[in-house]
Protein backbone atom coordinates (compact mmCIF):
# COMPACT_ATOMS: atom_id res chain seq x y z
CA UNK A 1 0.00 0.00 0.00
CA UNK A 2 1.35 3.45 -0.98
CA UNK A 3 1.73 6.39 1.41
CA UNK A 4 -1.09 8.25 -0.41
CA UNK A 5 -3.45 5.30 0.00
CA UNK A 6 -2.66 5.06 3.73
CA UNK A 7 -3.31 8.76 4.23
CA UNK A 8 -6.58 8.76 2.31
CA UNK A 9 -7.70 5.64 4.19
CA UNK A 10 -7.16 7.41 7.51
CA UNK A 11 -4.44 5.02 8.63
CA UNK A 12 -1.84 6.41 11.02
CA UNK A 13 1.53 6.56 9.36
CA UNK A 14 4.66 5.86 11.37
CA UNK A 15 7.16 8.67 11.03
CA UNK A 16 10.66 7.87 9.79
CA UNK A 17 12.95 6.83 12.63
CA UNK A 18 10.13 5.32 14.69
CA UNK A 19 9.04 1.70 14.95
CA UNK A 20 5.60 0.24 15.38
CA UNK A 21 4.79 -1.28 18.76
CA UNK A 22 4.82 -5.07 18.25
CA UNK A 23 1.62 -6.98 18.95
CA UNK A 24 3.31 -9.16 21.58
CA UNK A 25 6.28 -8.86 23.90
CA UNK A 26 8.89 -10.53 21.68
CA UNK A 27 11.59 -10.40 24.36
CA UNK A 28 9.36 -12.30 26.80
CA UNK A 29 8.43 -14.79 24.12
CA UNK A 30 12.11 -15.37 23.29
CA UNK A 31 13.05 -15.83 26.98
CA UNK A 32 10.28 -18.39 27.51
CA UNK A 33 11.21 -20.22 24.29
CA UNK A 34 14.86 -20.41 25.33
CA UNK A 35 13.89 -21.84 28.73
CA UNK A 36 11.59 -24.46 27.18
CA UNK A 37 14.19 -25.53 24.61
CA UNK A 38 16.89 -25.55 27.27
CA UNK A 39 14.58 -27.68 29.43
CA UNK A 40 14.22 -30.20 26.61
CA UNK A 41 17.99 -30.39 26.31
CA UNK A 42 18.54 -30.83 30.05
CA UNK A 43 15.73 -33.38 30.44
CA UNK A 44 17.44 -35.44 27.73
CA UNK A 45 20.82 -35.05 29.41
CA UNK A 46 19.52 -35.84 32.91
CA UNK A 47 17.43 -38.86 31.89
CA UNK A 48 19.54 -40.56 29.23
CA UNK A 49 21.21 -42.89 31.74
CA UNK A 50 17.99 -44.00 33.45
CA UNK A 51 17.43 -46.76 30.88
CA UNK A 52 20.58 -48.47 32.17
CA UNK A 53 18.93 -49.13 35.55
CA UNK A 54 16.47 -51.94 36.34
CA UNK A 55 13.54 -49.58 37.05
CA UNK A 56 13.52 -48.07 33.54
CA UNK A 57 15.23 -50.88 31.64
CA UNK A 58 12.35 -51.22 29.15
CA UNK A 59 11.90 -47.48 28.51
CA UNK A 60 14.81 -46.64 26.21
CA UNK A 61 17.22 -43.70 26.31
CA UNK A 62 14.86 -41.26 24.59
CA UNK A 63 11.72 -42.15 26.56
CA UNK A 64 11.60 -39.13 28.88
CA UNK A 65 12.85 -36.73 26.23
CA UNK A 66 10.18 -37.79 23.71
CA UNK A 67 7.40 -37.65 26.32
CA UNK A 68 8.53 -34.24 27.48
CA UNK A 69 8.70 -33.01 23.88
CA UNK A 70 5.18 -34.33 23.29
CA UNK A 71 3.88 -32.53 26.39
CA UNK A 72 5.64 -29.33 25.31
CA UNK A 73 3.94 -29.60 21.92
CA UNK A 74 0.56 -30.23 23.55
CA UNK A 75 1.18 -27.37 25.98
CA UNK A 76 1.93 -24.98 23.10
CA UNK A 77 -1.30 -25.95 21.33
CA UNK A 78 -3.34 -25.45 24.51
CA UNK A 79 -1.53 -22.16 25.21
CA UNK A 80 -2.40 -20.90 21.72
CA UNK A 81 -6.06 -21.70 22.37
CA UNK A 82 -5.93 -20.01 25.79
CA UNK A 83 -4.37 -16.89 24.28
CA UNK A 84 -7.32 -16.53 21.88
CA UNK A 85 -9.81 -15.85 24.68
CA UNK A 86 -10.09 -12.31 26.08
CA UNK A 87 -9.39 -11.84 29.80
CA UNK A 88 -13.04 -10.92 30.39
CA UNK A 89 -13.95 -14.47 29.33
CA UNK A 90 -11.39 -15.96 31.72
CA UNK A 91 -12.83 -13.82 34.50
CA UNK A 92 -16.29 -15.30 33.85
CA UNK A 93 -14.80 -18.81 33.81
CA UNK A 94 -12.76 -18.32 36.99
CA UNK A 95 -15.32 -19.81 39.40
CA UNK A 96 -16.29 -22.82 37.18
CA UNK A 97 -12.60 -23.63 36.61
CA UNK A 98 -11.94 -23.40 40.35
CA UNK A 99 -14.86 -25.74 41.13
CA UNK A 100 -13.52 -28.27 38.60
CA UNK A 101 -10.10 -27.98 40.25
CA UNK A 102 -11.60 -28.73 43.67
CA UNK A 103 -13.45 -31.75 42.30
CA UNK A 104 -10.25 -33.11 40.72
CA UNK A 105 -8.36 -32.65 44.00
CA UNK A 106 -11.10 -34.60 45.77
CA UNK A 107 -11.19 -37.28 43.07
CA UNK A 108 -7.47 -37.93 43.37
CA UNK A 109 -8.02 -39.04 46.99
CA UNK A 110 -10.49 -41.77 46.03
CA UNK A 111 -8.80 -45.20 46.31
CA UNK A 112 -8.78 -47.17 43.09
CA UNK A 113 -9.06 -44.08 40.88
CA UNK A 114 -5.82 -42.25 41.52
CA UNK A 115 -2.28 -43.54 40.99
CA UNK A 116 -0.14 -43.91 44.09
CA UNK A 117 3.63 -43.33 43.96
CA UNK A 118 5.81 -43.62 47.09
CA UNK A 119 2.76 -43.34 49.32
CA UNK A 120 1.42 -40.18 47.66
CA UNK A 121 -1.80 -39.91 45.64
CA UNK A 122 -1.26 -36.97 43.27
CA UNK A 123 -2.09 -38.34 39.83
CA UNK A 124 -5.18 -39.38 37.88
CA UNK A 125 -4.33 -41.97 35.19
CA UNK A 126 -5.79 -41.14 31.79
CA UNK A 127 -4.69 -43.84 29.38
CA UNK A 128 -0.91 -43.72 28.89
CA UNK A 129 -0.55 -40.39 30.73
CA UNK A 130 -1.29 -39.07 34.21
CA UNK A 131 -3.00 -35.82 35.19
CA UNK A 132 -1.74 -33.98 38.28
CA UNK A 133 -4.65 -31.87 39.62
CA UNK A 134 -2.41 -29.82 41.94
CA UNK A 135 -0.71 -28.29 38.88
CA UNK A 136 -4.08 -27.36 37.37
CA UNK A 137 -5.12 -25.86 40.71
CA UNK A 138 -2.34 -23.28 40.36
CA UNK A 139 -4.09 -21.90 37.27
CA UNK A 140 -7.50 -22.22 38.93
CA UNK A 141 -6.36 -20.43 42.11
CA UNK A 142 -4.67 -17.67 40.09
CA UNK A 143 -7.89 -16.89 38.18
CA UNK A 144 -10.15 -17.35 41.21
CA UNK A 145 -8.08 -15.11 43.50
CA UNK A 146 -7.91 -12.38 40.85
CA UNK A 147 -11.66 -12.57 40.22
CA UNK A 148 -12.41 -12.66 43.97
CA UNK A 149 -10.31 -9.54 44.53
CA UNK A 150 -12.15 -7.67 41.79
CA UNK A 151 -15.61 -8.76 43.00
CA UNK A 152 -14.82 -8.02 46.65
CA UNK A 153 -12.85 -4.82 46.02
CA UNK A 154 -15.21 -2.79 48.26
CA UNK A 155 -14.80 -5.30 51.13
CA UNK A 156 -11.05 -6.01 51.02
CA UNK A 157 -10.56 -4.02 54.23
CA UNK A 158 -13.25 -5.97 56.12
CA UNK A 159 -12.82 -9.16 58.10
CA UNK A 160 -16.05 -11.09 57.53
CA UNK A 161 -16.92 -10.14 53.95
CA UNK A 162 -13.43 -9.76 52.51
CA UNK A 163 -11.07 -11.95 54.51
CA UNK A 164 -13.01 -14.92 55.91
CA UNK A 165 -14.43 -16.33 52.61
CA UNK A 166 -10.99 -16.48 51.00
CA UNK A 167 -9.39 -17.87 54.16
CA UNK A 168 -11.94 -20.70 54.24
CA UNK A 169 -11.37 -21.38 50.54
CA UNK A 170 -7.61 -21.61 51.08
CA UNK A 171 -8.20 -23.92 54.03
CA UNK A 172 -10.33 -26.24 51.89
CA UNK A 173 -7.75 -26.38 49.10
CA UNK A 174 -4.90 -26.81 51.59
CA UNK A 175 -6.58 -29.75 53.33
CA UNK A 176 -7.17 -31.55 50.03
CA UNK A 177 -3.57 -31.02 48.95
CA UNK A 178 -2.12 -32.10 52.29
CA UNK A 179 -4.15 -35.30 52.21
CA UNK A 180 -2.33 -36.34 48.99
CA UNK A 181 0.17 -35.25 50.52
CA UNK A 182 1.73 -32.40 48.49
CA UNK A 183 3.19 -29.74 50.78
CA UNK A 184 5.22 -28.12 47.99
CA UNK A 185 2.19 -27.45 45.77
CA UNK A 186 0.27 -26.26 48.84
CA UNK A 187 2.92 -23.63 49.56
CA UNK A 188 2.97 -22.37 45.96
CA UNK A 189 -0.84 -22.21 45.66
CA UNK A 190 -1.23 -20.44 49.01
CA UNK A 191 1.50 -17.95 48.07
CA UNK A 192 -0.21 -17.23 44.72
CA UNK A 193 -3.52 -16.52 46.47
CA UNK A 194 -1.96 -14.43 49.24
CA UNK A 195 0.14 -12.46 46.77
CA UNK A 196 -2.85 -11.65 44.57
CA UNK A 197 -4.89 -10.61 47.61
CA UNK A 198 -2.09 -8.40 48.90
CA UNK A 199 -1.58 -6.72 45.52
CA UNK A 200 -5.36 -6.31 45.26
CA UNK A 201 -5.49 -4.26 48.45
CA UNK A 202 -6.19 -6.69 51.31
CA UNK A 203 -6.04 -4.95 54.68
CA UNK A 204 -2.46 -5.03 55.99
CA UNK A 205 -3.45 -6.31 59.43
CA UNK A 206 -5.62 -9.04 57.94
CA UNK A 207 -2.80 -10.02 55.60
CA UNK A 208 -0.37 -10.20 58.53
CA UNK A 209 -2.87 -12.29 60.50
CA UNK A 210 -3.32 -14.65 57.52
CA UNK A 211 0.44 -14.93 57.03
CA UNK A 212 1.05 -15.66 60.71
CA UNK A 213 -1.77 -18.20 60.85
CA UNK A 214 -0.54 -20.06 57.77
CA UNK A 215 3.05 -20.11 59.05
CA UNK A 216 1.83 -21.54 62.37
CA UNK A 217 -0.21 -24.19 60.53
CA UNK A 218 2.77 -25.22 58.38
CA UNK A 219 5.03 -25.51 61.43
CA UNK A 220 2.38 -27.54 63.24
CA UNK A 221 2.01 -29.87 60.25
CA UNK A 222 5.76 -30.38 60.10
CA UNK A 223 6.02 -31.01 63.82
CA UNK A 224 3.10 -33.49 63.89
CA UNK A 225 4.46 -35.47 60.90
CA UNK A 226 7.60 -37.47 61.86
CA UNK A 227 8.79 -37.80 58.25
CA UNK A 228 8.37 -34.07 57.61
CA UNK A 229 10.13 -33.26 60.87
CA UNK A 230 12.96 -35.56 59.87
CA UNK A 231 13.33 -33.75 56.54
CA UNK A 232 13.43 -30.40 58.34
CA UNK A 233 16.29 -31.40 60.58
CA UNK A 234 18.35 -33.47 58.14
CA UNK A 235 18.63 -30.63 55.64
CA UNK A 236 20.36 -28.61 58.35
CA UNK A 237 23.08 -31.26 58.61
CA UNK A 238 23.13 -33.30 55.37
CA UNK A 239 26.72 -34.48 55.83
CA UNK A 240 26.02 -36.36 59.04
CA UNK A 241 26.61 -40.03 58.09
CA UNK A 242 23.20 -41.01 59.44
CA UNK A 243 21.57 -38.35 57.25
CA UNK A 244 23.75 -38.60 54.13
CA UNK A 245 22.80 -42.26 53.65
CA UNK A 246 19.20 -41.72 54.76
CA UNK A 247 16.77 -38.83 54.44
CA UNK A 248 19.45 -36.42 53.19
CA UNK A 249 20.75 -38.77 50.49
CA UNK A 250 19.12 -36.77 47.69
CA UNK A 251 20.28 -33.43 49.07
CA UNK A 252 23.85 -34.58 49.69
CA UNK A 253 24.22 -35.77 46.10
CA UNK A 254 22.65 -32.55 44.83
CA UNK A 255 25.29 -30.58 46.72
CA UNK A 256 28.02 -32.85 45.34
CA UNK A 257 26.74 -32.10 41.83
CA UNK A 258 26.94 -28.34 42.41
CA UNK A 259 30.41 -28.74 43.90
CA UNK A 260 31.66 -30.70 40.90
CA UNK A 261 30.36 -28.03 38.52
CA UNK A 262 32.52 -25.24 39.96
CA UNK A 263 32.57 -22.14 37.70
CA UNK A 264 32.04 -23.51 34.19
CA UNK A 265 30.84 -27.08 34.76
CA UNK A 266 32.13 -30.46 33.68
CA UNK A 267 30.55 -30.16 30.24
CA UNK A 268 27.11 -30.78 28.78
CA UNK A 269 26.20 -34.45 29.19
CA UNK A 270 29.20 -35.22 31.44
CA UNK A 271 27.37 -35.27 34.78
CA UNK A 272 28.29 -38.11 37.11
CA UNK A 273 25.53 -37.58 39.66
CA UNK A 274 22.77 -38.26 37.12
CA UNK A 275 24.18 -41.80 36.71
CA UNK A 276 21.78 -43.25 39.32
CA UNK A 277 23.34 -41.34 42.22
CA UNK A 278 20.91 -38.40 42.30
CA UNK A 279 17.24 -39.50 42.39
CA UNK A 280 14.73 -37.51 40.32
CA UNK A 281 17.54 -35.75 38.46
CA UNK A 282 15.28 -34.96 35.49
CA UNK A 283 12.41 -33.54 37.58
CA UNK A 284 12.80 -32.00 41.04
CA UNK A 285 16.62 -31.82 41.00
CA UNK A 286 17.31 -30.82 37.42
CA UNK A 287 18.97 -27.62 38.71
CA UNK A 288 21.69 -29.78 40.27
CA UNK A 289 22.44 -31.42 36.90
CA UNK A 290 22.55 -27.97 35.29
CA UNK A 291 24.93 -26.78 38.00
CA UNK A 292 27.18 -29.79 37.52
CA UNK A 293 27.30 -29.71 33.71
CA UNK A 294 27.28 -25.94 33.13
CA UNK A 295 28.66 -24.68 36.43
CA UNK A 296 27.98 -21.47 38.30
CA UNK A 297 27.95 -19.44 35.07
CA UNK A 298 25.32 -21.65 33.47
CA UNK A 299 23.14 -21.57 36.57
CA UNK A 300 23.38 -17.77 36.74
CA UNK A 301 22.32 -17.57 33.10
CA UNK A 302 19.30 -19.72 33.93
CA UNK A 303 18.42 -17.48 36.87
CA UNK A 304 18.82 -14.38 34.70
CA UNK A 305 16.16 -15.70 32.31
CA UNK A 306 13.78 -16.39 35.19
CA UNK A 307 14.40 -12.95 36.70
CA UNK A 308 13.67 -11.34 33.33
CA UNK A 309 10.39 -13.27 32.93
CA UNK A 310 9.33 -12.39 36.49
CA UNK A 311 10.21 -8.72 35.97
CA UNK A 312 8.25 -8.61 32.72
CA UNK A 313 5.28 -10.22 34.46
CA UNK A 314 5.19 -7.54 37.13
CA UNK A 315 5.72 -4.80 34.55
CA UNK A 316 2.92 -6.10 32.32
CA UNK A 317 0.68 -6.17 35.39
CA UNK A 318 1.65 -2.59 36.25
CA UNK A 319 0.77 -1.44 32.76
CA UNK A 320 -2.61 -3.21 33.00
CA UNK A 321 -3.33 -1.48 36.33
CA UNK A 322 -2.47 1.86 34.71
CA UNK A 323 -5.16 1.13 32.09
CA UNK A 324 -7.64 0.34 34.89
CA UNK A 325 -7.69 -3.37 34.04
CA UNK A 326 -7.55 -4.78 37.56
CA UNK A 327 -8.28 -8.44 36.83
CA UNK A 328 -5.71 -8.55 34.03
CA UNK A 329 -3.08 -6.85 36.18
CA UNK A 330 -3.66 -9.29 39.03
CA UNK A 331 -3.39 -12.28 36.67
CA UNK A 332 -0.11 -10.99 35.19
CA UNK A 333 1.50 -10.30 38.54
CA UNK A 334 0.10 -13.57 39.90
CA UNK A 335 1.94 -15.45 37.14
CA UNK A 336 5.13 -13.58 38.04
CA UNK A 337 4.66 -14.52 41.72
CA UNK A 338 4.00 -18.14 40.80
CA UNK A 339 7.15 -18.51 38.71
CA UNK A 340 9.25 -16.58 41.22
CA UNK A 341 8.13 -18.59 44.26
CA UNK A 342 8.36 -21.98 42.56
CA UNK A 343 11.80 -21.23 41.09
CA UNK A 344 13.05 -20.05 44.48
CA UNK A 345 11.76 -23.18 46.23
CA UNK A 346 13.09 -25.58 43.59
CA UNK A 347 16.60 -24.12 43.43
CA UNK A 348 16.61 -23.42 47.17
CA UNK A 349 15.89 -27.10 47.86
CA UNK A 350 18.62 -28.20 45.44
CA UNK A 351 21.13 -25.92 47.18
CA UNK A 352 20.11 -27.03 50.67
CA UNK A 353 18.65 -23.64 51.58
CA UNK A 354 15.19 -25.18 52.13
CA UNK A 355 13.90 -28.59 53.26
CA UNK A 356 13.46 -31.11 50.47
CA UNK A 357 10.19 -30.70 48.54
CA UNK A 358 8.90 -32.38 45.40
CA UNK A 359 8.54 -29.36 43.14
CA UNK A 360 9.52 -28.89 39.50
CA UNK A 361 11.52 -26.04 38.00
CA UNK A 362 9.04 -24.04 35.85
CA UNK A 363 9.37 -24.48 32.06
CA UNK A 364 12.47 -26.68 32.51
CA UNK A 365 11.79 -29.85 34.54
CA UNK A 366 10.22 -33.02 33.17
CA UNK A 367 6.52 -33.28 33.96
CA UNK A 368 3.49 -33.36 31.68
CA UNK A 369 0.86 -31.45 33.65
CA UNK A 370 3.52 -29.12 35.03
CA UNK A 371 4.87 -27.95 31.66
CA UNK A 372 1.33 -27.57 30.26
CA UNK A 373 0.19 -25.43 33.20
CA UNK A 374 3.37 -23.33 32.91
CA UNK A 375 2.74 -22.67 29.22
CA UNK A 376 -0.90 -21.81 29.91
CA UNK A 377 0.29 -19.29 32.52
CA UNK A 378 2.63 -17.74 29.94
CA UNK A 379 -0.27 -17.58 27.46
CA UNK A 380 -2.37 -15.66 30.00
CA UNK A 381 0.52 -13.29 30.62
CA UNK A 382 1.00 -12.66 26.90
CA UNK A 383 -2.77 -12.14 26.49
CA UNK A 384 -2.73 -9.46 29.19
CA UNK A 385 0.14 -7.74 27.41
CA UNK A 386 -1.60 -8.04 24.02
CA UNK A 387 -4.81 -6.45 25.29
CA UNK A 388 -2.92 -3.64 27.02
CA UNK A 389 -1.03 -2.86 23.81
CA UNK A 390 -4.32 -2.79 21.89
CA UNK A 391 -5.77 -0.33 24.39
CA UNK A 392 -2.70 1.85 23.96
CA UNK A 393 -3.49 1.89 20.23
CA UNK A 394 -7.04 2.95 20.99
CA UNK A 395 -8.63 -0.39 20.12
CA UNK A 396 -11.49 -1.81 22.16
CA UNK A 397 -11.29 -5.30 23.64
Amino acid sequence: MSLYTELTAGVNVVKPGRTRMPMVDTSLLIAVSVLVLFGLLMVYSASIALADGPRYANYGQFYFFLRHAAFVGLGILIALLVAQLPLRVWQKLAIPIFVVGILLLALVLVPGISREVNGARRWLPIGPVSLQPSELMKIAMLLFAADYTVRKQAYMQRFWRGFVPMALTLMCVGVLLLLEPDLGATMVIVCIAMGVLFIGGLNGRLFGFLLTSLAACFLLLIWLSPWRRERLFVYLDPWNPDNAYGSAYQLSHSLIAFGRGEWFGVGLGASIEKLHYLPEAHTDFIAAVIGEELGFVGLMGLLALFIFIIWRGFDIGRQAFAMDRIFSGLVAQGVALWFGIQTFINIGVSLGLLPTKGLTLPLVSYGGTSIISNLVAVALLLRVDYETRNLMRGKRQ
